[in-house]
C-alpha cells in the first residue's frame, strides 16, 4: 500500500458536500502522518478526467450522500479499474435507499420500524395513506444521510408540510413510525462490530445539528445497557451490516425501546469521519487510534468484479504452469 497513489475523494454533488471534506482532511493528514503517498481529490462531474490525471492506484472515498453514497462513484471506479474503500455498487445502493435495506432487515428477520412510501403525486393523499399508524413518526428523504430532512411529525396538520419539505430533497419519502427509546450506532468493520455508542440529545430524533455540534449531545460508550444486550445489539449490527452485503466500515444505527425490543434504523455504508463522527469515537473506545482506522480501512479496498482480459491472463498462467484443471485433469506441463 505505501508503493501506491491513494486518492483521498471528498466533496462531491451532495448536501453532505461540507461534511464529506471534513472527513476527507482527516483522512488525508491521518494517511500522510502514515507515510502513505496519498492526495486529496475534490469531486465534480469532471471527476472521471481528473482521475485519469491524477493517476491513482486506490480510492479513498469520503463521500457521502447522493453520488458518492449510493453506487454511483463506485461503479465508475470499477469501470476503471480502480480499487475502492467501503462496499461494492449494491451494497451502497441498497444501503442508501432506507426502503430497499428496510425490505432486507424484515427478510433475515431484524425489527424496523412500521413505515410507509410517499411520492409527490401522493401528496394530497397522505392523510388517507397514514391510517392508523399514528403519531409521532419521522418523515425522511428516501436516500439521504446526515439526517439531511429529517422530521419528526407529532400530529396529522404537520405530517403534508413536512412530507412536502422531505421531497425537495428526493422523489419519494419514507413516514416511519418513531419509536421513544435510546439511539444506537455501532461500528461494524470487515464484518465485525467494533461497539457501540449511546446518544442523548435534546434534538428527537438525532438530526443534522445534533450530529455536527457535540455541545448539544452527550456520547455513552458502551451504552447504557447490560452486558447480554450489549452482545445482543452488536450482533443484529453485524446481521444488518451482512444482509445488505456491505464490506469495509459501516455504522448501524439503532432504537432500543424501553420494553426490551431493538430496531435496526439504517445501515450508512460510508459514515462520517469528522472528528465529531461516531465511528471514530467507537473506534477509539476499542482501544483503535483513528490512524489505525483509516489503515484498516485502506487495507479493505477493493474491486468487486474481475476484468476479463485480467482474469484470462492468470488462467492461462496457470495452465502454462500445469496448475488448470480441465474436466477434473491436470493440464500437461510444460
Amino acid at each position: 500500500m505505501r508503493n501506491r497513489k491513494i486518492g483521498v475523494l471528498m466533496g462531491g454533488l451532495s448536501s453532505e458536500k461540507n461534511v464529506s471534506i471534513s472527513s476527507g482532511r482527516a483522512i488525508l493528514g491521518a494517511l500522510i502522518e502514515r507515510g502513505y503517498d496519498a492526495t486529496g481529490i475534490f469531486v465534480d462531474r469532471d471527476l472521471d478526467l481528473v482521475l485519469r490525471q491524477k493517476e491513482i492506484d486506490i480510492a479513498f472515498l469520503a463521500l457521502h450522500g447522493r453520488y458518492g453514497e449510493d453506487g454511483c462513484i463506485q461503479g465508475m471506479l470499477e469501470l476503471m479499474g480502480i480499487p475502492y474503500t467501503g462496499s461494492d455498487v449494491l451494497a451502497a445502493a441498497l444501503s442508501m435507499n432506507k426502503a430497499k435495506s428496510k425490505e432486507l432487515f424484515r427478510l433475515h428477520n431484524l425489527p424496523t420500524p412500521t413505515y410507509y412510501l410517499l411520492n409527490e403525486r401522493e401528496l394530497d393523499e397522505v392523510v388517507g395513506k397514514h391510517g392508523d399508524l399514528g403519531f409521532p413518526v419521522v418523515v425522511k428523504p428516501i436516500a439521504e444521510g446526515s439526517s439531511v430532512g429529517v422530521q419528526l411529525v407529532r400530529d396529522i396538520n404537520e405530517l403534508p408540510p413536512a412530507c412536502e419539505l422531505a421531497l425537495q430533497y428526493d422523489s419519494q419519502v419514507l413516514v416511519e413510525q418513531w419509536i421513544r427509546g435510546q439511539e444506537i450506532s455501532v461500528a461494524v468493520v470487515e464484518d465485525r462490530a467494533l461497539g457501540a455508542i449511546e446518544i442523548e440529545t435534546g434534538n428527537a430524533p438525532y438530526d443534522f445539528a445534533a450530529k455536527y455540534d457535540s455541545k448539544s449531545s452527550q456520547y455513552f460508550i458502551p451504552p447504557r445497557v447490560s452486558p447480554q444486550r450489549y452482545r445482543g445489539i452488536l450482533g443484529q449490527a453485524e446481521m444488518a451490516h451482512r444482509a445488505l452485503g456491505c464490506s469495509g466500515a459501516t455504522r448501524v444505527d439503532m432504537i432500543l425501546s424501553p420494553t426490551g425490543n431493538e430496531y435496526v434504523l439504517e445501515v450508512n455504508s460510508l459514515p462520517g469521519l469528522t472528528p465529531n463522527s461516531l465511528l471514530p469515537k467507537i473506534a477509539h473506545a476499542a482501544g483503535l487510534a483513528f490512524e489505525d482506522l483509516v489503515e484498516a480501512i485502506l487495507g479493505g479496498a477493493r474491486l468487486s468484479t474481475v476484468d476479463r482480459g485480467d482474469r484470462d491472463r492468470r488462467l492461462r498462467h496457470r495452465a502454462y504452469n500445469g496448475d488448470e484443471r480441465r474436466d477434473g485433469e491436470a493440464v500437461a506441463t510444460h
